[in-house]
C-alpha cells in the first residue's frame, strides 16, 4: 500500500500536466486559426479537472499512457480547414515534445546539483521526489507524443496526414476515423507495433533528451509500472 501511494505521488502531476497541456494546445491553436469552440466551452484552461477523463487517467497509472477528454474543434470554422487541421493536430505532440525536453533539462540540472549538495537527509528528501517526477515526465510526454503520431485518425498523426494528402486521398483516409480506435487497439495489442516502432523511438528520444540521466528515466518508469 505504501508503494502504491508513492507511485501515485510521483506520477500524478506529470501525467495530468502532459494530457492537459496536450489538449489545451489543440484548442489554443484552433482558436488562433478561427475556431473558438474550445474557448467558448471554457476548455482553454490548465485546470486538469476541466479535461479529466477518469478511464484515460487511470490508464496512465496502469499501462503508462492515457488520455483526457478531447478538446472540441470544429474544423469547418477554421480559416483554411485542410491546412489548419495540420497545425491544430500537430500542436498536441509538439507540446508533449517540448514538455519532455524541458523536463529532461530540469532532470539533468537537478542531477548535477544533487552531486554538489551535502548528502544529508533533508537534501535527499527534497531532491529525490522532484527528480523522480521529472524523470517520469520525460517518459510520459515522449510516449504520448510518439503514440499520437501514429497516422491513424482520430490520433493526431492521422489528422496531420489527412491535412497533407491530396484532397481525394485525404477524404478516403478520413473515412476510417469511425473505426480508428479499433484499428489502434488491434495494432497495439495484436501486433509488434510497440516493440518494433514505439519502444525504439522512445529509447532514442529519452537518450537524446536525458543523456546520462536516461538510465534514471527508465529505472523510475520500470518501478512505477510494476
Amino acid at each position: 500500500m505504501e508503494n502504491f501511494f508513492l507511485k501515485i505521488s510521483i506520477m500524478l502531476v506529470p501525467a495530468l500536466m502532459a494530457i492537459t497541456c496536450h489538449e489545451v494546445s489543440h484548442g489554443f491553436i484552433a482558436n488562433l486559426r478561427g475556431d473558438a469552440t474550445a474557448k467558448s466551452q471554457g476548455r482553454l484552461t490548465l485546470n486538469p479537472l476541466k479535461h479529466l477523463d477518469i478511464i484515460g487517467t487511470l490508464m496512465i497509472f496502469i499501462i503508462g499512457i492515457g488520455w483526457a477528454k478531447p478538446v472540441p474543434v470544429n474544423f469547418n470554422n477554421l480559416r483554411n480547414p485542410k491546412r489548419d487541421m495540420i497545425w491544430v493536430a500537430a500542436a498536441g505532440p509538439v507540446t508533449n515534445f517540448l514538455l519532455a525536453a524541458l523536463s529532461a533539462a530540469a532532470l539533468r540540472g537537478l542531477a548535477l546539483l544533487g552531486g554538489r549538495l551535502p548528502e544529508n537527509l533533508m537534501s535527499q528528501a527534497f531532491l529525490e521526489p522532484i527528480l523522480l517526477m521529472f524523470a517520469f515526465s520525460v517518459y510520459v510526454n515522449l510516449l504520448l507524443a510518439i503514440f499520437n503520431l501514429i497516422p491513424v485518425p482520430p490520433l493526431d498523426g492521422g489528422r496531420v496526414l489527412v491535412g497533407i494528402l491530396p484532397t481525394r486521398q485525404a477524404v478516403a483516409w478520413s473515412k476510417i476515423e469511425p473505426y480508428g480506435m479499433i484499428i489502434i487497439i488491434v495494432l497495439v495489442f495484436f501486433t509488434d507495433l510497440f516493440s518494433y516502432l514505439i519502444v525504439p523511438a522512445l529509447h532514442l528520444g529519452v537518450g537524446l533528451l536525458a543523456g546520462p540521466e536516461s538510465k534514471l528515466v527508465f529505472s523510475v518508469t520500470r518501478f512505477l509500472m510494476r
